[in-house]
């Protein structure tokens, strides 16, 4: 159900990176890593699993949105995920 703007004591300009202010040109990311620094966290911040659920939510999209400006590279092992970096 729809909520009442005035409930809300603050609102926000729903400004998100572009890849390029996001993200280093040598470098390559998980998708946890990106979550992570969308929220202006360090990549290897500790989070609680529930946390890190939430911050999923946010960079998943992101990835899909900015896929046009992203490369992708495969994991190296089987037990890490793939990972993402900005397109040349």
């Amino acid at each position: 159900m729809p909520t009442p703007k005035d409930e809300f004591a603050d609102l926000y300009p729903c400004d998100f990176y572009t890849p390029e202010e996001l993200l280093e040109a040598d470098q390559m990311y998980t998708v946890y890593e990106i979550a992570r620094l969308l929220q202006q966290l360090d990549p290897d911040a500790e989070l609680d699993e529930e946390t890190e659920a939430v911050l999923l939510d946010w960079a998943i999209p992101w990835i899909m949105t900015n896929s046009d400006d992203l490369v992708v590279a495969e994991p190296r092992d089987d037990d890490e995920p793939g990972y993402y970096g900005r397109a040349e």
